[in-house]
């Protein structure tokens, strides 16, 4: 299995910025979906960001559309997570996740596939 190590999290004023990193080891994430998913106090995981393996197509949650935008370098077997406008909401451990299966437009963690140890960002108003 990939090993994902998150880093890049903190805390973070309300319209603040931050880039998250997902540095993964093991096996080349080359030929894989990779995504973000999240984790706020007392609410279950949920999904933020998915990229295709070439990086050309990319999908969001609608409530970060516009403001976070997933990237990947293939070179550097890592995955990015560029967070913008970041609102007290957006506060929740972040982690990185792949391989994932796509289903209809959703996104879910592969039977191969594994999670970071995840990142916190807190965002303050």
């Amino acid at each position: 299995q990939v090993h994902l190590a998150e880093s890049g999290g903190g805390l973070v004023q309300v319209g603040g910025s931050l880039r998250l990193s997902c540095a993964a080891s093991g096996r080349t994430i080359s030929g894989y979906r990779m995504g973000w998913f999240r984790q706020a106090a007392g609410k279950e995981r949920e999904f933020v960001a998915a990229i295709r393996w070439s990086g050309a197509f990319t999908y969001y949650a609608d409530s970060v559309k516009g403001r976070f935008t997933i990237s990947r370098d293939n070179a550097k077997n890592t995955v990015y997570l560029q967070m913008n406008s970041l609102k007290p909401e957006d506060t929740a451990v972040y982690y990185c996740a792949g391989p994932l299966r796509e289903y209809s437009g959703s996104f879910s963690l592969a039977d191969s596939g594994s999670w970071g140890q995840g990142t916190q960002v807190t965002v303050s108003s």
